[in-house]
């Protein structure tokens, strides 16, 4: 049986980079895992400790059990204003108070114009929640959209091998 993954873009735009950085590797990948490439941080609700009990918005229980469910999780994600987007910082939030990222393996993804400071605020966050990662398993690649063309073929030989690395180091570290 093939491994699922959950992939996560950390855009909301429906053409970005990172989401088709995630649909390339969800279509080399596909006889080898099972891909869901979740698409609905942008319809989280803003973090609210207040609900975060007997009151979790539904959209907020079923994201929690996709991850939890999964048996690895890619996150895929631009730089903002050197930092993560806020809809992607706001879905993490969301699963602090669990321990759904506990020892999950996980692909950490900065793909943007710079990316260096989102990528270390993306590493920091993922190992304080407790993710199982290793630095085979994360990948910085700046200048993201000169190396996509427009119907979402990467392009850049180098970024294809650096995906293929890394993507097999992910399968390895999901198997042990």
């Amino acid at each position: 049986m093939k491994p699922t993954i959950l992939a996560i873009s950390g855009s909301t735009r429906s053409q970005s980079a990172n989401l088709q950085l995630i649909r390339y590797i969800a279509d080399l990948y596909k006889d080898q895992l099972k891909i869901e490439i979740y698409t609905q941080i942008g319809e989280l609700p803003h973090f609210n400790p207040d609900l975060d009990n007997e009151n979790v918005p539904e959209i907020i229980t079923t994201f929690r059990t996709k991850i939890e469910k999964a048996d690895g999780v890619i996150i895929c994600t631009p730089e903002y204003v050197f930092s993560l987007p806020g809809s992607l910082k706001n879905a993490i939030e969301w699963t602090v108070s669990t321990i759904v990222f506990s020892d999950k393996p996980t692909a950490l993804i900065t793909a943007s114009s710079s990316g260096e400071k989102a990528h270390e605020s993306l590493q920091l966050i993922m190992r304080t929640l407790g993710i199982k990662t290793n630095d085979e398993t994360q990948l910085w690649l700046n200048s993201i959209k000169s190396k996509i063309d427009s119907a979402g073929n990467i392009k850049d030989t180098v970024v294809i091998e650096k995906i293929n690395e890394l993507m097999m180091n992910f399968i390895k570290l999901i198997k042990k």
